[in-house]
């Protein structure tokens, strides 16, 4: 039968089903009836052991996660461990599902992770590239009209003094038109990786005719979604570290402790931002609105654009409302980037497929920092401090003195980080 017409729903593969957003992308599939297979290396965790990170919110092992989830839905997603950077793993997932999409989310996310130095560098551009290349001969062979649904990054864009179009640009020169890639200037060797991805899927749709979706996302927020609520091993991750946490995620962990929010130079670097709840809608819209064959669409998947002095303004403001004053403190910009700058994206494909976007406001940051504050004796302050890599290396023996220095299993039960 065609798996597109499968009376529970699609067969649908979601790789890198064990991170922040994999998770809960596995979970909300399944609610709407597909058929998942949750795909995991566990780098993730691995990398976590590494450096001496964790996830504020406990986590449970894969295994016990779709275990609880079968118990409090009733419904079966299917876990595998594979490594993507393994062609004969990947061609025998798509042989044995016969997927009709794939959800690719299973790449190193980490952009000072990519920068600690070269052995990081490499390691990233490997695992990612080799990874979807892999992945892209495998739907050539295995299944040519399943639809790849990848996640970019609205980072491969950079931050040019031009509005920002969605994936492409009409270009006139010399008296002659092309509608074209836009052009692209990351800001580190992950974003890098990500705009190769781009280019070889772009490619293989022209080549082979594959179905894809590139979703440039912007910085995602939250951890609650109507899954995550349904029991505490359904959890997804929260991570607030140099390394792995975001921005927003740093400042409302220190809001929580107590902490100043330590915004890097100006603080006008400015991004898209999308509340995890839409992530989901997102990819539920690209799976039932799947591209043609040989399209290569993108849609740049946020909702907002704050800058990072923002987002502190908005996490003290929150505080001020209960009484708290809280600081904000300027510290050197590890990365090499434009701090004040011009920021214009587009972000319509999704809002016109039906998107109804959820906003940032008080009271999700207020629930946040409080979620925060009812874990606060898992935060270790030391990775609220400063910057632990920066762009120019040089410093970043500080990474390594500080991973090798600690393990995670003092912070996070060993049961939490093995499968």
């Amino acid at each position: 039968m065609d798996e597109r017409t499968r009376a529970d729903g699609l067969t649908v593969l979601v790789l890198g089903a064990d991170g922040y957003i994999g998770w809960p992308t596995a979970m909300h599939l399944s609610r709407l009836g597909h058929r998942v297979v949750a795909v995991d290396n566990l780098s993730r965790r691995k990398w976590d052991r590494e450096g001496g990170t964790y996830s504020l919110l406990p986590i449970a092992t894969m295994a016990r996660r779709v275990s609880r989830w079968r118990q409090v839905t009733g419904r079966e997603i299917i876990w595998r461990r594979a490594d993507l950077r393994q062609f004969e793993a990947v061609d025998a997932l798509l042989a044995e599902f016969r997927p009709a999409a794939v959800i690719h989310f299973a790449e190193q996310r980490s952009a000072p992770f990519s920068m600690v130095d070269r052995a990081h560098a490499v390691m990233t551009q490997v695992n990612n590239l080799v990874g979807t290349l892999n992945l892209l001969f495998a739907i050539r062979d295995r299944v040519p009209d399943c639809h790849l649904i990848k996640l970019g990054t609205m980072g491969e864009y950079g931050t040019p003094n031009i509005d920002i179009e969605e994936g492409y640009l009409d270009i006139e020169h010399n008296g002659r038109r092309d509608r074209l890639p836009f052009p692209k200037v990351p800001g580190s060797f992950y974003h890098l990786s990500k705009v190769h991805d781009s280019h070889n899927i772009h490619f293989a749709t022209r080549a082979w005719g594959v179905r894809a979706t590139d979703l440039n996302q912007g910085v995602v927020y939250g951890v609650d979604t109507e899954e995550t609520a349904l029991h505490p091993q359904l959890s997804t991750r929260f991570d607030f570290d140099s390394i792995w946490g975001t921005a927003l995620n740093r400042f409302c962990a220190q809001a929580a402790v107590g902490e100043p929010l330590t915004v890097y130079g100006k603080g006008g670097q400015t991004r898209g931002f999308l509340d995890i709840r839409d992530t989901m809608a997102c990819i539920e819209l690209a799976l039932d609105n799947p591209a043609e064959r040989g399209e290569c669409r993108v849609f740049n998947q946020f909702t907002e654009q704050f800058s990072v002095l923002q987002l502190a303004e908005l996490v003290a403001e929150v505080r001020r409302q209960h009484g708290l004053e809280t600081e904000i403190a300027h510290l050197p910009n590890p990365r090499v980037e434009q701090e004040e700058h011009y920021y214009n994206a587009k972000h319509q494909h999704l809002l016109d497929l039906g998107l109804q976007p959820h906003y940032l406001a008080a009271t999700l940051l207020d629930s946040l920092i409080q979620m925060v504050e009812g874990h606060r004796d898992r935060v270790d302050k030391v990775l609220l401090q400063l910057p632990s890599v920066t762009w120019k290396g040089g410093g970043n023996e500080v990474w390594r003195r500080y991973s090798q220095g600690r393990t995670l299993e003092a912070v996070e039960p060993k049961e939490r980080v093995t499968a």
